[in-house]
């Protein structure tokens, strides 16, 4: 199968994705800055969830440039990867209003299987392509996913003692991410 409909798939579901969030957020009840403090904390959870979408969105879009064909299994792995992250908005939404163990942990939660998913859409796309492919050469054993997942883990466990160390994981992940994986492109070129 060609790959191209998954990507434009995949590229409508993340944009409506950021429109739902952006749609969430809610405006201060009032116009000084002291109301627009009051709305900073659900302002921050946006940014930071746009940041996860948009690295999602761009490390997606990389992966697949090393990728020619894909199967059913694929399909199948790349639709849990976007479940996953449409549940972004309503994770978010609610840290946002109500910030706690509970929402907070829920929030990784969802980070926790959007980076499960995501791996093993990598995996299934490597198995796809061999062991010689520039997509193996590139990804190699993904360590970097891998602890992704771990922090994620590590950070679900903690919100329910202390959520703000809980995001602030969440956070480090996003760090770790930010620049897209260079190696790709330097094989694709």
């Amino acid at each position: 199968m060609h790959k191209n409909r998954l990507e434009a798939f995949s590229d409508g579901v993340i944009a409506i994705i950021i429109t739902v969030m952006v749609l969430e957020l809610r405006e201060p009840p009032g116009a000084s800055l002291a109301d627009l403090r009051g709305a900073a904390p659900g302002l921050l959870f946006y940014v930071l969830s746009f940041v996860f979408v948009a690295i999602y969105w761009n490390n997606h879009h990389h992966m697949f440039q090393a990728v020619q064909k894909v199967n059913g299994a694929v399909l199948w792995a790349n639709l849990l990867l976007l479940f996953w992250l449409s549940l972004i908005p309503f994770a978010t939404n609610w840290m946002g209003e109500h910030f706690g163990p509970v929402p907070v942990a829920a929030y990784g939660v969802v980070l926790l299987a959007a980076g499960m998913s995501y791996y093993l859409l990598s995996r299934l796309l490597l198995r796809t392509h061999g062991p010689d492919s520039v997509l193996a050469k590139a990804i190699g054993q993904d360590v970097k996913g891998v602890v992704s997942v771990l922090i994620y883990l590590v950070a679900v466990v903690i919100a329910a003692f202390r959520p703000a160390v809980a995001c602030a994981l969440y956070v480090v992940v996003a760090l770790m991410w930010f620049v897209p994986d260079r190696r790709i492109e330097s094989l694709l070129r």
